[in-house]
């Protein structure tokens, strides 16, 4: 059987304040779905068309963008990076009712998420977004994605929670409680990180190294990619 070719892919790692410590969002993937059934997940999802055009009512850190032109995996491609971004946003409020945003304009004739966020008047906060690390389905897989994950506060995300057909339990867990869950290698390594960080978006640096991983030959590995 021929290799598949991973899928690109952007998802949003959300974390908000809690009173006795930070909760990230995470939903449960429907058990009839073809891609990881029954697993918690981060809201996400391919990129579209429209992920290109949508209007923001902030952009992204010129600091974040500049890794566009640096890391090699994006090959220098600001507007690819910042597609990825809008996916990530647009999927988020897809699956979860919540949208990442400020008031603001996106444009007209866009669908899915964006027409959501239009109706409520509102446009996606890019600059509260930071750039994680990246992870890639194992090469026997089926069904692959080379999935981009970047994170966010939740001071800046608007909505209602709601479980929808893609994820059909969504909630706030206490971070320290997430590894509980029933997770993906990718998933569970992320909150790792996120822990390792502080869980603090804002305090991300934008030069810090980022990691890809990914499965080598059987083995878990986790490559870093140049600040």
């Amino acid at each position: 059987m021929p290799e598949v070719t991973p899928r690109d892919a952007a998802t949003l790692i959300l974390i908000r304040n809690a009173p006795q410590q930070p909760e990230v969002l995470l939903g449960r993937r429907q058990t009839s779905a073809r891609f990881m059934p029954g697993f918690y997940v981060f809201p996400g999802g391919g990129i579209e068309q429209d992920d290109y055009r949508v209007g923001a009512a902030s952009e992204l850190a010129p600091e974040l963008v500049e890794r566009a032109a640096r890391v090699p995996e994006f090959g220098g491609d600001r507007e690819y990076f910042r597609a990825m971004a809008c996916a990530a946003v647009r999927e988020t409020v897809e699956e979860t009712g919540l949208m990442l945003s400020a008031p603001g304009a996106i444009g007209e004739g866009l669908e899915g998420g964006w027409k959501m966020m239009r109706a409520a008047g509102l446009a996606p906060a890019l600059e509260a977004m930071r750039y994680v690390g990246r992870a890639i389905t194992p090469a026997e897989s089926p069904i692959r994605f080379h999935a981009r994950f970047f994170a966010a506060s939740a001071d800046a995300v608007e909505g209602d929670l709601q479980p929808t057909a893609e994820l059909d339990d969504v909630l706030w867990v206490p971070l320290s409680e997430t590894l509980d869950l029933a997770l993906a290698s990718p998933t569970r390594f992320m909150l790792k990180l996120m822990m390792d960080r502080g869980s603090d978006p804002a305090r991300f640096e934008h030069l810090h190294p980022t990691p890809l991983f990914t499965k080598i030959d059987g083995r878990r590995e986790v490559i870093w990619d140049p600040a």
